[in-house]
C-alpha cells in the first residue's frame, strides 16, 4: 500500500492480509527473522485447518458400490471400516451355506446408506432432513428368479405419509432381447456361399473383376472346357479306330505268321517287314508257341521239371516245412495281381490255384540257388498263365527271369542294378534332357520308379492289352526293349513331369496323383487296372512314343553302354 508520511514522502508497505486489513500494519521487512516469523504463522494456520477438518460435519456416504448381504444400512462415514468388516464376514458366512448350484444363490441387495448428521449449520440440517424424507431406493437382485423378474426396486415409505414404517417392492421386468434365428450352416450351403463370391477365372490374391468381365470370362472358360472335352473324345475315338484297324491287320496277317514266321521264328531278325509284323502284336492263338520259342531254354529244363518242382512244393506245404513268411507273401501278392481280370481272386478266381502252384514250384526251383520269393513274381506268372498252360509257362518263366537285367533285379545284385540305373540315366539325358535335369534337380533317381516298372514288366502301371504287346517285343528283342519302353512311358508322362516339388513328382510316378484320380472318377473310368490309365496312357499312346524313338534309337548305343557299365556281361 502507498502511504505519505511527514518528512519521508511516499512509502510502499506490503502485508499478506493487505486486502482484508482495516488498519495500518507493520512495514514489511525482508530479513531472516521476518521469514522465520512468517513460517511460524503458516504452521499455526495449518494446525488450525486440521482442527477445523477434524470437527467438521461428516458428509453422508451416498455410494452404492458397497454390497450389504443382509440388506441393512449403515450410518456415517466413520463406520466404513465396520461396514467393510461386516460385508466380508457376512459374505464368507453366506458362501459356506450356499449350495453349489448356481440357481440357488442368495439374494443380493444393493442399498444406499441413510445418514443422520448433527450440523452446526441450519442449511446442512435442512439438507439432511430432505435426504431422510426422500431416501434413495434400494435395488434388489434375485438371481434365483427368471431373468425377466430378477431386478426389483425397494422404496421406504415415510412415517408421516403412511403412518407406519414399511417398504414397498416394485418389480422391474428386465426385458431380454431375443436374438434373431440364424440359418443353420451346412457344408453345402457354405460351399455355395463361397462359390457365389469366388471368381473361377482369377486368383484370389488379385483384385476382383467387374461382374460383366467375370461373366464374359466364365463363358469363355466354359466354351474352352467344352472344346477340350470334345477334342479328348475325338482323340479317344481316333485311338479306338486305330486299335480296331490294327487288330484287323493282325487277323489278316495270320497266314503270314503260319507260313513264314512259325516255321522259323528267327527270320524276323533278318526281315524288317516280318519284324514289323511281330511288333504289331502276335495273334492270340499263336502267342503261347511264339513266346516259348523266343524265350528259349537256356536252362535246358525238361517238360517234367514243373511236375517235379510242384510235387516238392506240395510235400513242403503238407509237412509244414514251406516257410510261412514266404507263403504269406505269395498270398498277399496274389490279392493284387491283375484285379481287373477277376480270374485270380482267392475265393472266386478259376486260375487262383494254378497261379499259386506255379509260384510255389518256381520258389522251390530257386531254393536250390539259395533264393526266395520276390514280390511282383505273381504278376509275371499270371500273364503267362493267361496265355499258356502251367507246365509250358513254368519253362518260359524260368528262362525269361534268367535274362541278365531281370535276374539282377530279382536277385538284388546291387552292382548290376546300379549299372543299369546309370545306363538308363544316360539314355534319359540323351532323349529327354529337360526331364533328366528336373529329376536331378529334385534328386529323383531311377531307383525311385524303374524297379516297379521292370520287375512286373509294367503290369502294375499299364493296361493289360498294352502289356501283352510289350511282352511280345520284350521276349523277341531282349533287355534293350525294356529300357526303350521305360523311356516311352516317361515320354507319355512328359507334360506332367515338371512339378516344382519332389513329393508331387513321386506321387505322379507311383500313379497316385490325386487330381488325376479325381478326374478319372468323374469320367467314370475304372481304377482297378494299370495305375497310369488315370493319365490317359493306353496301348496306342504308348506305341506312338515307342515308334517316335526310331529316329535316334540305335542298338549300337545300347551295346556300347552295356559294355561300358557291365564289362563282364
Amino acid at each position: 500500500m502507498l502511504q505519505r508520511q511527514p518528512g519521508k514522502g511516499i512509502q510502499v508497505q506490503l502485508t499478506l492480509d493487505d486486502a482484508f486489513a482495516d488498519v495500518d500494519d507493520q512495514p514489511f521487512e525482508f530479513s531472516s527473522a521476518a521469514v522465520r516469523q512468517h513460517f511460524a504463522e503458516q504452521v499455526h494456520w495449518v494446525t488450525v485447518d486440521q482442527a477445523t477438518d477434524t470437527n467438521s460435519v461428516d458428509e453422508p456416504d451416498t455410494s452404492i458400490s458397497t454390497f450389504y448381504l443382509d440388506g441393512s444400512t449403515r450410518g456415517s462415514k466413520s463406520d466404513s471400516a465396520s461396514v467393510a468388516s461386516c460385508v466380508s464376514q457376512s459374505h464368507t458366512h453366506d458362501l459356506s451355506d450356499v449350495p453349489e448350484s448356481s440357481d440357488e444363490l442368495s439374494n443380493v441387495s444393493l442399498t444406499v446408506p441413510e445418514t443422520k448428521t448433527d450440523s452446526h449449520s441450519s442449511a446442512l440440517h435442512e439438507k439432511d432432513d430432505k435426504r431422510e424424507d426422500s431416501p434413495h431406493p434400494a435395488v434388489h437382485i434375485d438371481v434365483s428368479k427368471p431373468p425377466s423378474s430378477r431386478v426389483s426396486v425397494i422404496t421406504r415409505i415415510a412415517d408421516g405419509a403412511a403412518g407406519f414404517d414399511g417398504t414397498q417392492r416394485i418389480e422391474t421386468p428386465s426385458p431380454t432381447p431375443s436374438a434373431p434365428d440364424l440359418p443353420t450352416m451346412t457344408a453345402s450351403t457354405s460351399l455355395q456361399s463361397v462359390q457365389k463370391v469366388v471368381s473361377k477365372t482369377r486368383p484370389y490374391f488379385l483384385p476382383p473383376k467387374s461382374r460383366k468381365e467375370d461373366k464374359k470370362h466364365m463363358a469363355d472358360w466354359e466354351a474352352m472346357m467344352m472344346q477340350s472335352r470334345a477334342a479328348e473324345e475325338k482323340r479317344r475315338k481316333g485311338l479306338q479306330e486305330r486299335r480296331l484297324a490294327r487288330e484287323l491287320r493282325i487277323e489278316q496277317s495270320i497266314h503270314v505268321w503260319e507260313s513264314e514266321i512259325v516255321p522259323d521264328w528267327r527270320v524276323v531278325h533278318r526281315d524288317p517287314d516280318l519284324r514289323k509284323i511281330w511288333w504289331n502284336g502276335i495273334p492270340t492263338k499263336l502267342r503261347a508257341s511264339m513266346w516259348e520259342r523266343a524265350a528259349g531254354n537256356a536252362l535246358t529244363l525238361s517238360k517234367d521239371s514243373y511236375r517235379s518242382c510242384l510235387s516238392r512244393a506240395k510235400r513242403a506245404l503238407s509237412s509244414g516245412v514251406f516257410p510261412k513268411e514266404t507263403l504269406q507273401a505269395i498270398e498277399d501278392d496274389i490279392l493284387v495281381t491283375l484285379p481287373a481280370l477277376h480270374i485270380f481272386h482267392p475265393e472266386s478266381g478259376p486260375l487262383y490255384q494254378d497261379l499259386k502252384d506255379l509260384i510255389c514250384a518256381w520258389v522251390v526251383a530257386r531254393a536250390d540257388e539259395g533264393l526266395g520269393y520276390t514280390p511282383g513274381t505273381s504278376k509275371i506268372a499270371a500273364m503267362i498263365l493267361v496265355n499258356m498252360s502251367a507246365p509250358q509257362g513254368f519253362v518260359v518263366m524260368r528262362n525269361l527271369l534268367e535274362r541278365h537285367c531281370l535276374r539282377s533285379f530279382y536277385t538284388s545284385s546291387e552292382e548290376d542294378v546300379e549299372a543299369y540305373y546309370r545306363i538308363f540315366d544316360t539314355l534319359l539325358a540323351d532323349s529327354m534332357p529337360k526331364i533328366y535335369f528336373n529329376f536331378k534337380q529334385h534328386q529323383i533317381s531311377p531307383a525311385a520308379y524303374l524297379p516297379s516298372w521292370l520287375m512286373p514288366l509294367f503290369l502294375d502301371h499299364l493296361p493289360f492289352e498294352a502289356c501283352a504287346r510289350l511282352w511280345d517285343v520284350v521276349i523277341l528283342e531282349g533287355d534293350s526293349f525294356l529300357f526303350r519302353a521305360a523311356l516311352a512311358v516317361l515320354a507319355a508322362l512328359e507334360p506332367r513331369l515338371f512339378f516344382p516339388e519332389r513329393q508331387e513328382l513321386l506321387e505322379l510316378l507311383n500313379g497316385e496323383n490325386k487330381a488325376a484320380i479325381e478326374v478319372a472318377r468323374r469320367d467314370g473310368r475304372a481304377l482297378d487296372g494299370g495305375k497310369y490309365e488315370i493319365y490317359g496312357i493306353d496301348e496306342e499312346t504308348l506305341w506312338d512314343r515307342i515308334e517316335s524313338m526310331n529316329e535316334w534309337w540305335r542298338e549300337t548305343t545300347w551295346r556300347r553302354l552295356t559294355q561300358r557299365e557291365l564289362p563282364d556281361l
